[in-house]
């Protein structure tokens, strides 16, 4: 999947994302996935107003421990996360979803 988190050598633990600071977004999906690659466009659009948003693209499937343990049971799942705690969280998200979920976690939404 694109645009991979120069920080990372591969798919993060669970405990990894838990211990991570700021605002981030988590995208699991699969490159073959339909309705992933119909997101990303509008996702990448969304992310050029929330410059300070760590993205990390998680290439799911089954018994992959990260997904399970978000229960993740769609793709694309959103996981937005401030401070390692989940914001919120949706499966195959509309824009204004994708919207308000950058927003909650970078605290544009506050403002």
């Amino acid at each position: 999947m694109s645009r991979p988190d120069p920080d990372l050598a591969g798919t993060p633990t669970r405990a990894e994302v838990d211990a991570m600071a700021g605002p981030v977004l988590l995208e699991f999906g699969a490159t073959w996935c339909g309705h992933c690659r119909q997101l990303a466009p509008q996702l990448a659009k969304a992310l050029e107003a929330h410059p300070d948003v760590r993205h990390i693209k998680v290439e799911d499937g089954p018994g992959r421990p990260l997904g399970r343990s978000f229960r993740v049971t769609l793709w694309p799942t959103l996981v937005f996360l401030r401070d390692g705690m989940v914001v919120r969280q949706v499966a195959r998200p509309s824009r204004p979803e994708v919207v308000a979920g950058l927003g909650e976690i970078d605290g544009s939404a506050d403002s």
